[in-house]
């Protein structure tokens, strides 16, 4: 287990939506979107949350940076309880945790130069002078590999890369602890792109010292940038490990099935595909028992009453939550 500081930790986080029938009924049913989540994120460390669309886990990091309420759970950031502070102190947490939407055509505003877009963040958290603040803006510019004549031009005028850099520059203008990369920030890229932009969150991470929270239904992405792993399925995490451990040993049906499809260099070396049966069950009606019981392959007549408990299967960080978890290990 890693020894570095524990930067956030989420305990018990949920986030349910009501579904009304009427303008001013009683919430009828739920959308159980985070059910029970509970992670860890250290100093200097990368946690990937993987899933299929659908899952949660927009909607897990957006919550634990508190831009949605949380209907139950805490969350620590730095010892400081994220999810009962005021608004005052909501903002002073927030210059330490930025995000990084996946848009980068609809998250910049069109009617400012990237000058003001990179400034602002610094001039709201006032750490300076306008003139600190530019002078902040073409640093900036320099650390993510942008020349100094982006200042004066507008978002129009840069490619879908450039934008995405200059997302990630104005997320680094107020020097976070934590930038959450949410909703697959590279999907809307070239491959080409996408790997120089990973590349990039990569250096800048090894640079200057900051955790990472990468969503992404990507696990060739989730590979090769993280250095821990949380599976999630309906709202819940059903596996978490260290990278190299998870996909060395995956443990649970879920994440057996995820990389399976994930398609390997040398074709002789591919496993056998393993194909889910069904959809996605709605997180309105989550089933009884295990969640993924009606699509896995594995299981028993239990799984559909016995609701799994997450277990550490190595005693050293793999946590599981399946009724075989953990059985030929025992």
């Amino acid at each position: 287990m890693s020894e570095r500081p524990i930067l956030l930790q989420a305990d018990h986080l949920k986030k349910w939506f009501p579904v009304r029938k009427g303008v001013f009924s009683k919430a009828a049913q739920y959308v159980k979107a985070v059910d029970d989540v509970s992670l860890a994120i250290r100093e200097g460390e990368t946690l990937g949350i993987v899933g299929e669309s659908g899952c949660g886990k927009s909607t897990l990091a957006r919550t634990m940076m508190r831009l949605i309420e949380p209907t139950e759970g805490t969350v620590l950031f730095q010892g400081q309880d994220l999810t009962s502070a005021d608004k005052e102190s909501l903002r002073r947490m927030r210059r330490d945790i930025q995000i990084i939407f996946q848009d980068p055509y609809a998250s910049l505003n069109p009617r400012q130069r990237v000058s003001d877009i990179l400034a602002e963040p610094f001039l709201i958290h006032k750490l300076g002078s306008r003139e600190a603040a530019m002078k902040r803006a073409e640093e900036l510019l320099d650390l993510v590999g942008l020349s100094q004549d982006s200042m004066r031009k507008f978002p129009h005028e840069f490619s879908g890369g450039q934008r995405q850099r200059l997302c990630i520059a104005r997320a680094l203008s107020v020097s976070p602890k934590l930038i959450i990369v949410c909703d697959e920030p590279v999907s809307a890229l070239d491959v080409s792109i996408q790997a120089q932009i990973i590349n990039l969150l990569m250096h800048l991470q090894q640079k200057l010292g900051i955790a990472l929270v990468f969503v992404s239904h990507d696990l060739r992405v989730v590979q090769h940038i993280s250095t821990h792993v949380a599976v999630m399925y309906l709202g819940k995490v059903v596996e978490y490990a260290e990278k190299q451990e998870l996909f060395a040993h995956p443990t649970h049906p879920y994440t057996q099935a995820l990389l399976s499809a994930v398609p390997l260099p040398d074709p002789t070396r591919q496993p056998e595909r393993i194909i889910l049966q069904g959809d996605l069950p709605s997180p309105i009606a989550v089933p009884s028992g295990c969640p993924f019981h009606p699509r896995c392959f594995a299981a028993m007549a239990e799984c559909a009453s016995a609701v799994p408990e997450a277990r550490d299967i190595t005693q050293n960080g793999h946590i599981c939550s399946c009724l075989l978890c953990g059985q030929s290990q025992s």
